[in-house]
């Protein structure tokens, strides 16, 4: 097999995050691989995985100069994974990119040229294709959102108010418009959070062909965790703390209103779509369910903490 040579100045960057991928690992490179536009790097961050993954990204890094490859000897979980491909991408579009998703061979080629002829799109993407874990097609997905509008402020409405997978934080976006943003946080959802922030700074482009191929599978972080369990995913360090995702998410709207220049009737409107959002779809009852979650948590500390404490004055006294 011809090595292919590397380009130290790629156009896209695409950062692949991964932590024992080995089932998905090799069709998920292999999509990459068969692109249509080649001018693109593939950066793999290793979490530590204890299958077969590190074997495979070797495999591949020797056949095609494109990859990179580094391994972790700690988990520092997906939060941080996620960040640190970006911190080392070198195109001028990014693209994150999951072990277990797949791209036909025209996504990045539509996707950059999106974003070459239109400087107002911060974001291009293409309609996506669910498959079950053999490749076998489920559904389609093809909700519209207005992210194409001119307007931040109905592009931040359907971002948040507007049910939707977040399956566009896969999509090729504008380098510098992403450093614009915290990227990923360490808390749940903080991947709508980023496209909230990024519906913000720019438009969303939308190729209207199925090019994104996106992977149901049990053991997928969305599928194997509650919502407050998927903290510790995002971050170990999150395991048994208290978490409050939805005031968590009403807090970070509001932050990326506040830090976003807007034109001031943009930003009143902005924060309606964020009081219809309070209001829609339960959100009022989620917040509050929050409150009740976490009154819950500490109570049992409080508790666990008391019996300790009888138990061990009950076994000072029987020392005596």
């Amino acid at each position: 097999m011809t090595r292919i040579v590397r380009n130290d100045n790629p156009r896209v960057s695409i950062g692949l995050p991964v932590y024992n991928g080995q089932h998905y690992l090799r069709q998920a490179l292999d999509s990459l691989l068969r692109q249509i536009f080649h001018d693109f790097e593939v950066i793999i961050s290793d979490n530590a995985s204890n299958d077969a993954t590190p074997e495979i990204c070797r495999e591949y890094m020797a056949h095609d100069a494109r990859i990179r490859y580094v391994r972790h000897d700690v988990n520092r979980g997906a939060a941080w994974n996620f960040n640190y491909v970006f911190g080392l991408a070198r195109g001028v579009y990014f693209k994150w990119h999951a072990h277990d998703d797949m791209l036909e061979p025209t996504f990045l080629e539509q996707c950059v040229a999106a974003l070459d002829h239109s400087p107002q799109v911060a974001l291009a993407f293409s309609r996506t294709r669910v498959v079950d874990p053999d490749g076998n097609t489920l559904y389609t997905y093809d909700e519209r959102l207005r992210t194409d509008s001119p307007h931040a402020s109905i592009r931040f409405h359907d971002l948040i108010c507007v049910g939707h997978p977040c399956f566009q934080v896969f999509g090729v976006i504008r380098t510098d418009v992403l450093r614009r943003t915290p990227l990923i946080g360490a808390y749940v959802p903080s991947d709508r959070i980023l496209l909230a922030r990024l519906g913000l700074l720019g438009a969303f482009y939308e190729a209207p062909e199925h090019l994104f191929i996106s992977r149901r599978h049990p053991t997928q972080s969305v599928r194997a965790a509650k919502l407050r369990a998927r903290a510790a995913w995002f971050d170990p360090a999150n395991e048994g703390k208290i978490v409050m995702p939805h005031f968590r998410t009403l807090y970070e709207y509001i932050k990326a209103i506040r830090e976003t220049p807007l034109p001031p009737d943009e930003a009143r409107r902005c924060y309606g779509a964020l009081l219809h959002w309070v209001a829609a779809d339960l959100n009022w009852a989620r917040l509050g369910n929050d409150v009740v979650h976490a009154a819950r948590q500490l109570s049992r500390r409080a508790l666990r903490r008391i019996r300790a404490l009888n138990s061990t004055t009950i076994a000072r006294r029987n020392s005596l």
